[in-house]
């Protein structure tokens, strides 16, 4: 059960609820994170529900969302501030990708498709500069989608995100949120 209550907000939505079972927000049209590449822009608008993580951990979160407009998104996030970041879920690009930004001054992204699926799963894990992404689909096992880099030092947020860069209104539903001591183990 998550208490909500105990994490921050960044870019609040006007329209959300939270109960100990889901969060439900929907999104506000031209929201997004990205720090220049190819687009030579920057937004820091995106809806991000964060609690404080001391490193190492894991968190995971259940996401479901009506994806309808290019680029609604909905995951998980980790964040230090604006230049350094990591998000990853489903993004609507023509069809469900999922999707991993890994930001460090720079945003990076890649993409894979993943059907329609009703739900998926994603776990962030961080231990001393190292980040692994691990997504799952129903009815299958975790997968790695990235290791990344993220500096050691940086003092970061962890929870659930959710855009609309070209459209509003995208509905993000997100349940069976946990952070805990960080898993270990094999990557794959």
């Amino acid at each position: 059960m998550t208490d909500w209550q105990d994490a921050t907000w960044l870019n609040e939505p006007p329209r959300w609820s939270a109960g100990p079972q889901e969060l439900r927000l929907w999104t506000v049209q031209g929201t997004d994170f990205w720090q220049r590449t190819h687009y030579d822009f920057i937004h820091d608008s995106g809806h991000f529900l964060g609690f404080a993580a001391q490193q190492p951990f894991t968190a995971q979160v259940r996401v479901r969302g009506a994806y309808s407009a290019l680029y609604d998104q909905a995951g998980l996030m980790l964040r230090a501030d604006a230049g350094h970041w990591i998000k990853a879920g489903v993004e609507f690009v023509g069809q469900q990708q999922l999707s991993a930004v890994v930001t460090r001054g720079f945003s990076d992204w890649s993409v894979c498709p993943v059907g329609r699926p009703a739900f998926f799963d994603l776990k962030l894990t961080r231990r001393a500069e190292a980040v692994s992404i691990h997504s799952r689909l129903p009815d299958a096992d975790w997968s790695l989608l990235r290791l990344a880099y993220l500096p050691p030092e940086l003092t970061v947020s962890v929870g659930v995100y959710a855009c609309s860069p070209q459209g509003g209104g995208f509905e993000a539903v997100f349940s069976d949120f946990a952070l805990g001591p960080a898993e270990t183990g094999a990557l794959y």
